[in-house]
């Protein structure tokens, strides 16, 4: 699994557990619905620490918890 793959599932991951549409994470991080969207449909390759930032602020935890995860423990190599 790549990181941007690694870290879809893991916004997914999150908002599935708090109940969250996409819509309502974009309400929750103030970013643009382009750019979440972006982020959620891989488009985005590299959506920036400071967008994972605002993601997991407006998920209500730190980016030390965003990254807490077994999804991150296998990544392939990235070219």
């Amino acid at each position: 699994m790549t990181i941007q793959e690694a870290t879809i599932k893991r916004v997914r991951e999150l908002c599935e557990e708090r109940k969250l549409s996409e819509y309502a994470l974009i309400y929750l991080t103030g970013m643009p619905s382009s750019t979440v969207k972006s982020i959620m449909n891989g488009k985005s390759k590299n959506p920036g620490i400071a967008n994972i930032k605002k993601i997991a602020e407006g998920l209500g935890i730190s980016i030390r918890e965003f990254y807490d995860s077994d999804i991150f423990d296998d990544l392939d190599p990235e070219d």
